[in-house]
């Protein structure tokens, strides 16, 4: 054998390059079976990247149980909603229900719980024989007497029947939203209602249960918003610069806490009446009135953040624009709560001295018309403005099933309060949020009915918009340029084009689950009526609506979550959808929700699901 000195360096150099070419030919090897392996888990997974504590592959067909089962793979890209040229239609669905809308709340027994106020002691609704009247004291005639007139009622959504209910101190002007276990609760109102608490669960003999004096301070116009524990917190009130915890059934709160944010943003018209307060994902609240807007930490009451002020105007009661919060999209990877992006919306409004023109000379100025849009969550959080189609006070701000949002009823000149407003606003106005600049605002189909001052508006199971109430007067008129309202209709946004039928899901709700725990996964099973094509693997989402308590332009509580949704067939025409429950009351607050399943932009009628 030949020592390693005698070696030929000419073979020596030969053997290095064979040696690198072998293992450079490896790497490359390897990186492109890599490669073709993340490739096929991209599709299968649709954007869900893996995490080491969660795995969701039993969620998620293989594609050769896709292709067997007739069911289209669709690549990576989310495909574009279903296109339609229908602009919404509008019925009439009930020609008197006897009680303007001026509060409402879809309850999960799918009623609407409507009040209005007691001072005006009349509406069209009797109390009916066996049902009592409610004693009062007449201030003006020093006297007592009886009011035999409903202020209340439920509305069954399916029959569209009323049944007259009992309130005895006034809940005008109150605030309200659902508990976890499906219970309105309602605080505030005027005169003997201002400091009663009021609860009512639905049943068919069900009615108003009221507490008063049991606020330490008066709560009229005030917001009532739901917490991650579930319970909710009671902001503001006419002169009322705080904020209480809604107390126990018949007990009082526990004290009052001062909030200068309040004070500090009142004008001489007030303006920061029915603050805009959305629960972020964080746990903290954001909270905006007249033009300003910040973060409350409501645990230990401190102020966490300033935001820009919204230029333009007032927003806030009597100048009345409008919020929501915008669709909240899920990751069901996600273990920090606080890193889920929110944004926040607020439209319309007027003038800072817009409310006493119109009170004191009758002088209606053109409301605002801009929308401000801004990522509340974002290192350096900025107003991004646009302009709506027209302008709008006193309207609703509803965030539809797949989520896109409606702007409804209103007027474009003047505020709030009775007699302040002109030409009413007749044209709902839906908004694609996804889209660019330019392209967002969609022009839908009139009404026929103001829908001015205390007037509502809902998004049901089915989809509809429910819309009432309206009533600009100190009492119930029947002639009138503006006369009170008590009719109730019904819009279908452009989602519900009969032409789309063939492409609504329907869910099975016998094969579904209702009861849902955070982080956990769960199913619901729909069936579909395509004929001719494949139902692609990213065109189905499920999305939960929280139903809003809504009176004066302000859908409070209202949040809509985008779930991340896997689809696997069970039989002919019919799937099943798999999802993960949101894991975090800061996100998804504990109670009932409406499910729906959106096929490209057409979502199913609702089921009732409960999330704890």
């Amino acid at each position: 054998m030949k020592s390693n000195k005698h070696r030929d360096p000419t073979m020596t150099r030969l053997y290095t390059v064979l040696l690198f070419l072998t293992v450079l030919f490896l790497v490359v090897d390897a990186k492109g079976h890599k490669h073709k392996h993340k490739d096929k888990l991209k599709k299968i997974f649709h954007r869900i990247s893996p995490h080491p504590k969660h795995t969701y592959t039993n969620l998620f067909p293989s594609l050769e149980e896709k292709e067997q089962a007739g069911v289209s793979d669709g690549g990576d890209d989310t495909p574009e909603d279903y296109e339609t040229n229908f602009l919404g239609s509008w019925e009439v669905i009930n020609r008197d229900s006897g009680v303007s809308a001026m509060q409402i709340q879809l309850m999960p027994d799918n009623t609407m719980n409507v009040y209005d106020a007691t001072v005006y002691r009349v509406s069209r609704l009797r109390y009916p024989e066996g049902m009592p009247c409610v004693q009062f004291y007449d201030e003006n005639l020093k006297q007592n007497k009886q009011d035999c007139y409903a202020h209340a009622m439920t509305y069954d959504i399916q029959t569209n029947q009323v049944r007259a209910l009992t309130v005895k101190t006034d809940p005008w002007c109150s605030c309200g939203g659902l508990t976890p276990d499906g219970t309105l609760v309602v605080a505030g109102g005027f005169a003997d209602g201002d400091r009663t608490s009021r609860y009512y669960k639905s049943c068919k003999t069900c009615d108003w249960r009221e507490y008063p004096q049991k606020f330490k301070e008066a709560r009229w116009y005030a917001t009532q918003i739901i917490l991650p524990n579930g319970e909710y917190i009671v902001v503001g009130g006419r002169r009322s610069f705080s904020y209480e915890f809604f107390p126990k059934e018949g007990e009082p709160t526990a004290k009052s806490i001062f909030f200068p944010f309040l004070y500090e943003t009142s004008d001489i018209d007030e303006n920061n009446l029915y603050p805009f307060i959305h629960l972020s994902s964080d746990g903290n609240l954001f909270v905006f009135s007249n033009n300003r807007s910040i973060l409350l930490n409501p645990n230990n009451h401190k102020v966490v953040r300033i935001f820009p002020v919204l230029p333009g105007g007032s927003r806030n009661y009597p100048a009345s624009g409008m919020s929501a919060m915008l669709p909240l999209t899920l990751d069901p990877n996600e273990v920090d709560s606080s890193k889920i992006k929110v944004e926040v919306m607020v439209c319309g409004g007027n003038t800072y001295d817009s409310f006493n023109l119109a009170e004191t000379k009758k002088q209606f100025l053109p409301a605002l018309k801009d929308c401000g849009r801004m990522v509340i969550t974002d290192q350096h959080p900025q107003w991004d403005i646009e302009d709506m189609p027209s302008a709008r006070t006193l309207g609703d701000l509803l965030i539809l099933p797949n989520g896109q949002l409606l702007f409804i009823n209103g007027a474009q000149k003047g505020t709030a309060a009775w007699w302040d407003a002109d030409d009413p606003n007749f044209t709902p106005v839906l908004y694609k949020p996804d889209k660019p600049k330019g392209q967002r605002f969609q022009v839908m189909n009139p009404t026929t009915i103001a829908r001015m001052y205390h007037s509502t508006s809902a998004v049901l199971p089915s989809g509809k918009i429910w819309v009432g109430g309206s009533n600009t007067h100190n009492t119930y008129k029947d002639v009138d340029k503006f006369p009170t309202e008590t009719r109730v209709e019904a819009f279908s946004p452009p989602y519900l084009d009969p032409d789309l039928n063939a492409s609504r899901p329907k869910i099975i709700e016998d094969s579904s689950t209702m009861w849902l725990k955070y982080g956990n996964n769960f199913e619901t099973q729909f069936s579909m009526k395509y004929t001719n094509q494949k139902l692609g693997m990213h065109d189905i989402r499920i999305t939960l609506y929280f139903p809003p308590f809504t009176t004066h332009g302000y859908s409070m509580n209202q949040r809509l979550l985008v779930l991340e949704t896997a689809i696997t067939p069970s039989s002919e025409g019919i799937y099943k959808a798999s999802a993960k429950a949101p894991s975090f009351p800061q996100v998804a607050p504990p109670g009932y929700y409406l499910l729906f399943v959106v096929n490209r932009g057409v979502p199913s009628e609702a089921m009732w699901v409960h999330l704890d």
